[in-house]
């Protein structure tokens, strides 16, 4: 799977996109085949926010936004809510009947 860490308005220091990296992959291991992975970091108003995209067969996309004082916490709770919805997914594909 392909990882794209970006920086808006600000700088990432490499430790920060390795737990990133380390982050996002265990997380994709929920998923059903994920393809591509973007984890966006910015600064507003002295908020630090996360972004993590995971990119899905079939043109689904799943995208987890949080924030916090500092990268670290809002990359950790954008990767919960990520992982929430890649389960509640993942569990509604198991429910569907096949045809």
């Amino acid at each position: 799977m392909q990882t794209t860490v970006t920086a808006r308005h600000c700088e990432i220091p490499r430790t920060l996109r390795a737990h990133a990296r380390r982050v996002v992959e265990r997380v994709a291991k929920v998923a059903h085949r994920p393809q591509r992975a973007q984890i966006v970091f910015d600064v507003d108003h002295q908020q630090k926010l996360a972004e993590l995209k995971v990119h899905l067969p079939r043109g689904a996309t799943r995208v987890a936004t949080a924030e916090a004082t500092d990268f670290r916490t809002a990359l950790d709770r954008a990767a919960e809510k990520l992982r929430h919805q890649l389960e509640r997914a993942s569990s509604r594909a198991q429910r569907a009947p096949a045809r």
